[in-house]
């Protein structure tokens, strides 16, 4: 069966059994549980829950491991620190990462005696600093510069040194690239953006082929009550069956829209895997089913930047990506990415193609007369 059909049904009722095809999100902290609580598989709200089984069960089957839900990405890639890493412990990390994840590397991590190694993502750099390391994580392809790294690579160069491999797979998400499938121990994900694909949920999950770590997970997020709630995760389960068609059509978008781009002489630098001109094009080919939904690129300047997203009347300036609704940013504002103040970064939404490029062309044509 296609690998697009079982995502449709991911976790739902068999088609021979009567009922709804996802049953409601389950609302209880407590369970009626008498005696020993060994016996019985619901006893508390922050231990599990059935509307939480069932989106794992989903995830599992885009994944290819145990899924565990979290409350946010960020939720999901502390409890991978947190399984995998004592005082005294190095871990390998993107120098290009998402700028919370160093963040927590330089607070946390350095705080409880975690030795933090920063290495670029790209040309593989992270291969030269993995001698001795408990931890290799890698994100790819990198929010927000769209840099690509080899995961096959990295995790062969991991493995000969028994280094455990995490992947923040955030901007592709499992259905364009399968990090466990590539030999990663970890695959960790903010849900928040297009795996739930609505800008209207904040949640994470981690997945792993490796029983005593899903173990872990699920033990750290019950004792640091870093559970979803299942309203969220119930309307995520809802959104998941339409993620092959939403995924698809924006990044059929989004290779057009970089095209456009790249063909202008106003842009100084255009980011996306899909252009043959990105430096990791071909391995974003042999291991990406597609390039991706977030195209980046420079205006040089401020001033043009802020006119250029003035002059959008489509699409929406708002941070985060993924979502049905095309949305743009100047990156800069927030900090903590090594970026100009003429940095875009640009998801592409669901709406129509030739909409989409012509606010954008209309757009840049506002911005040409900014210096």
């Amino acid at each position: 069966m296609h690998r697009d059909t079982l995502i449709v049904h991911a976790g739902y009722r068999k088609s021979t059994e009567p009922g709804p095809f996802l049953s409601g999100p389950q609302f209880s902290s407590t369970y009626t549980a008498p005696g020993d609580p060994s016996r019985h598989a619901l006893t508390y709200g922050r231990f599990h829950n059935p509307t939480w089984t069932a989106w794992e069960d989903a995830l599992g089957v885009l994944e290819g491991g145990q899924a565990i839900a979290f409350a946010s990405g960020m939720a999901a890639a502390a409890a991978v620190f947190g399984v995998s890493l004592c005082r005294g412990d190095i871990v390998v990390l993107p120098a290009d990462s998402y700028y919370a994840i160093r963040k927590v590397a330089s607070t946390w991590l350095d705080s409880i005696g975690v030795q933090v190694r920063l290495a670029p993502t790209r040309g593989n750099a992270q291969a030269a600093a993995i001698e001795g390391a408990r931890l290799l994580w890698i994100e790819s392809p990198t929010n927000p510069m769209l840099d690509v790294c080899d995961i096959h690579g990295l995790v062969d160069a991991a493995r000969t040194r028994g280094t455990l491999v995490a992947v923040d797979n955030t901007t592709a998400t499992a259905y364009l690239q399968q990090p466990l499938a590539l030999g990663a121990t970890f695959v960790v994900a903010s849900d928040t953006k297009a795996l739930t694909g609505h800008s209207d949920l904040i949640l994470g999950h981690v997945a792993t082929t490796d029983g005593r770590f899903a173990d872990a997970l699920r033990t750290w997020r019950t004792h640091h009550g870093a559970i979803p709630g299942p309203m969220e995760v119930w309307l995520a389960h809802r959104s998941l069956a339409t993620l092959p068609v939403r995924v698809s059509r924006q990044c059929a978008t989004a290779q057009q829209l970089a095209d456009l781009l790249a063909s202008r002489s106003d842009i100084s630098a255009v980011r996306y895997p899909g252009l043959p001109a990105h430096p990791g094009h071909a391995v974003a080919k042999r291991q990406m089913q597609a390039f991706g939904t977030v195209v980046s690129f420079d205006l040089g300047t401020r001033p043009r930047a802020e006119a250029f997203l003035g002059a959008l009347t489509l699409v929406r300036e708002a941070t985060s990506f993924g979502g049905v609704h095309s949305i743009a940013e100047r990156r800069a504002r927030w900090g903590g990415d090594a970026v100009s103040e003429g940095f875009i970064r640009f998801s592409v939404g669901c709406e129509t193609a030739e909409d989409i490029l012509s606010d954008v062309t209309h757009a840049l044509q506002a911005a040409s007369v900014r210096p």
